[in-house]
């Protein structure tokens, strides 16, 4: 059985970049596979952020963020409660990483999430039980969010 894989907005922002080149096709496969095998998940976090960086860098129109929004909604979603924050402050402050990317870690954990798919953290370091992957490094495309 595939273990569950929380995908971090950058993830979602380069399948929506057409710029994005060999990090676009890595990135629309990624949630392409969380969906069809059902161990996807991301945050409503990243919904937001994911909102936030396509209108406002990419220049999406509002409309086609939110069907994508929509789309992605479809992954197994971890809402963001008071709980989840407070465990964030104690990740961030414990882990010295910003409170933006504990939050990530902590709903990956919320979610039973074995690895977390980020370029915003250390490529196989293990953070509250959840490693690292960085599916994106080495490709030389610059980060939108």
């Amino acid at each position: 059985m595939k273990s569950r894989s929380f995908l971090d907005t950058n993830i979602a922002v380069y399948a929506h970049d057409a710029d994005a080149g060999p990090k676009r096709l890595i990135a629309t496969s990624l949630l392409a596979d969380g969906l069809r095998s059902r161990t996807g998940v991301i945050s409503t976090q990243v919904l937001q952020e994911y909102f936030n960086t396509a209108t406002r860098k990419l220049e999406v129109p509002t409309a086609d963020a939110r069907r994508t929004m929509e789309q992605r909604a479809r992954l197994d979603v971890v809402q963001v409660k008071p709980a989840l924050i407070f465990e964030a402050v104690d990740c961030h402050r414990l882990n010295r990483i910003s409170f933006w990317d504990a939050l990530v870690v902590r709903a990956a954990v919320a979610a039973g999430c074995a690895v977390l798919c980020s370029e915003d953290l250390g490529h196989g370091q293990v953070i509250d039980g959840v490693r690292i992957e960085n599916p994106l490094r080495g490709l030389d495309v610059t980060a939108p969010a």
